[in-house]
């Protein structure tokens, strides 16, 4: 009796990333809902421009810039993270685990969280309490042009074929690049939102600037 012939399946399963737009789909509609209800239809120019004493609803608009920047850094880099670690995917919910994205968007929502809270004990141990308002104000800004990099990031990642292993060290060269530009840009900004005196600003850009993200990169790559 012949033996039944082997069949070899050449069809290849797209990798499925409708999340990926789902996550950015969102992301536009906070900014939608950021300009239109929040800014008061404001234009992007006038957003972008605006001196502090002439906004309103800086709170807001800094918590939906911050999530927007949580989303898509998590997205982008949540493909990289070697493993998830084993006591965090032992962890079942209703019968679901965490994967990358998840677990990597837990990290980094951690990592901003701790970030705020320790700039704002910061200014206040200070005796400069009134210039974090300040800062978060101007750090939005920064924040808001830096999402729109990641989401055009996000895309050319899971859309465009390109090699990911290379594609990681020119991302290592980006944030590096963003980390040196934001320190510069936060030293020499007009509205000084960083402490006058130059061990404070020493003290904040090596304990709230440089140590935080020491530590999401343990958390992510260790």
């Amino acid at each position: 009796m012949p033996s039944s012939p082997n069949y070899i399946n050449h069809v290849r399963i797209p990798e499925n990333n409708d999340w990926v737009i789902f996550i950015l789909i969102g992301c536009i509609f906070l900014y939608v809902f950021m300009m239109n209800i929040i800014e008061r239809d404001a234009s992007l120019k006038d957003f972008l421009l605006q001196k502090y004493f002439d906004a309103s609803n800086n709170l807001p608009s800094w918590i939906i810039t911050s999530c927007v920047i949580t989303l898509t850094l998590s997205v982008l880099i949540s493909q990289y993270i070697p493993v998830v670690p084993k006591h965090i995917a032992d962890l079942q919910v209703g019968g679901y685990q965490l994967n990358k994205f998840g677990y990597t968007l837990l990290a980094v929502m951690f990592f901003y969280l701790i970030k705020s809270t320790l700039g704002y004990l910061f200014y206040q141990s200070i005796g400069d309490g009134k210039k974090w308002t300040i800062f978060y104000f101007t750090s939005t800004k920064f924040y808001f042009i830096l999402s729109f990099l990641l989401i055009i990031l996000c895309i050319t990642h899971y859309y465009f074929p390109i090699d990911r292993n290379k594609m990681f060290l020119y991302y290592f060269s980006f944030f590096s690049f963003v980390f040196i530009f934001k320190v510069f840009f936060y030293l020499f900004h007009k509205n000084k939102i960083l402490p006058e005196k130059w061990y404070y600003k020493f003290l904040y850009i090596c304990t709230l600037q440089i140590a935080p993200l020491l530590l999401l990169w343990k958390l992510l790559f260790f």
